[in-house]
């Protein structure tokens, strides 16, 4: 008679407390019990990163439609553009329109009336000096605001 091999009775996990938990092994387990179950946790994440760099990959419809558009040329106008002015406050606190150095303060007013009297304001550029006070700029500044200026900016010296 032929011998027949020795069969082993199947061993299933036990339902204990050290028993994978969330696809880990949790505890140390001394029992040679026989994993039956494949653990899906990487697969699962190996699947979403594939998933996510097709996603990104995968190129996006282009909805564009191609006209032909006509050339056309804008009129021709007639407007000069707009002066810019210059105006200067030196370390002396004096105050210089187009680097000619105006007298007083009626003098400002007078200049700024002029500017805005123009249908398109002039720019103004305020270029104060680094030791120029404070007083002086705004003094100017407040004066080009009350008088309606509004294309005003300070330009720095550096």
């Amino acid at each position: 008679m032929a011998k027949l091999p020795l069969l082993l009775p199947l061993q299933l996990p036990r339902n204990d407390f050290k028993e994978n938990f969330m696809g880990m092994n949790v505890g140390s387990n001394n029992d040679d019990d026989v994993m039956l179950e494949v653990n899906m946790t990487p697969l699962i994440d190996v699947m979403l990163v594939l998933i996510i760099m097709f996603i990104i990959t995968i190129p996006a419809p282009n909805n564009a439609i191609n006209i032909n558009l006509p050339n056309g040329t804008p009129p021709p106008t007639n407007e000069k553009p707009p002066e810019v002015i210059d105006v200067r406050i030196d370390a002396a606190g004096k105050v210089f329109w187009n680097n000619q150095q105006v007298s007083d303060r009626k003098a400002l007013e007078t200049l700024f009336q002029g500017v805005v009297a123009k249908k398109d304001q002039d720019q103004i550029k305020l270029k104060p000096d680094q030791m120029a006070g404070y007083k002086n700029v705004a003094m100017v500044m407040a004066t080009a605001q009350r008088l309606g200026v509004t294309k005003i900016g300070i330009v720095s010296s550096n």
